[in-house]
């Protein structure tokens, strides 16, 4: 498993593209990466960029610090 900070964001982010509707096939596909990376991302295992966040918030209409969890409740 990746770090709890890449697992946080990842449960958000899933949370997040759920609520909107979001298949991990159209989050992908709308931000330019493979479905599988997604997958990775919502399990934690992966440590994307500052850059990729910002997409995933522009997609999901949503604001970047929706995404990224407060370091206390990680």
């Amino acid at each position: 498993m990746g770090s709890l900070v890449c697992e946080a964001f990842g449960r958000n982010l899933r949370a997040i593209r759920k609520s909107k509707g979001f298949s991990q096939e159209r989050l992908a596909h709308d931000a330019g990466i493979d479905r599988s990376y997604v997958g990775k991302i919502e399990r934690g295992q992966a440590n994307i960029t500052l850059e990729k966040i910002y997409v995933f918030a522009e997609l999901l209409e949503c604001s970047p610090k929706d995404l990224i969890a407060d370091l206390d409740q990680v």
